[in-house]
């Protein structure tokens, strides 16, 4: 086991400066070489504190702003426009900063791409859900409307 500090969010695992143990060969071959890591060292905690610091700066600001977007988000479709081929079928599927593209194009603000989360791969034209995680503790859930560009 080998101590890492994170430095993005990893689904499942933890947000930017925690410090998590992971099996030697998920940190060595995976986290640290896409950067989602680094190794913990004792000096590291003025690392972690900055990280956290950049992370609560990113985050919205209060619990009232992050449940009022919630509800705006939650209340509207968000409309996507894709390639698609015959019987709806789209070329490729649909990525997060597409979603997170969509959603700044409805006016209702930036939202980070490494915080939406798809469930299911979109590859098809119609009506699919989308998780944002605004806060730690608050998350929505959208709908997005696929539809073939003409």
């Amino acid at each position: 086991m080998s101590k890492l500090i994170l430095t993005h969010e990893v689904t499942g695992l933890g947000a930017p400066g925690d410090v998590v143990d992971v099996k030697n060969g998920y940190g060595r071959n995976f986290l640290i070489p896409q950067g989602f890591a680094v190794p913990w060292t004792r000096g590291g905690e003025k690392q972690i504190e900055s990280i956290k610091a950049a992370r609560a700066a990113r985050e919205h600001a209060t619990l009232e702003e992050a449940q009022d977007l919630k509800a705006r988000l939650q209340a509207t479709t968000v409309k996507l426009t894709v390639k698609s081929g015959q019987g709806g079928r789209l070329f490729g599927s649909v990525k997060t900063s597409d979603v997170a593209d969509a959603v700044a194009a409805a006016g209702l603000g930036a939202i980070d791409k490494r915080k939406i989360e798809i469930t299911t791969p979109i590859k098809a034209v119609g009506d699919h859900e989308a998780t944002i995680r605004l806060r730690d503790d608050i998350t929505a859930t959208i709908t997005l409307s696929v539809v073939a560009a003409k």
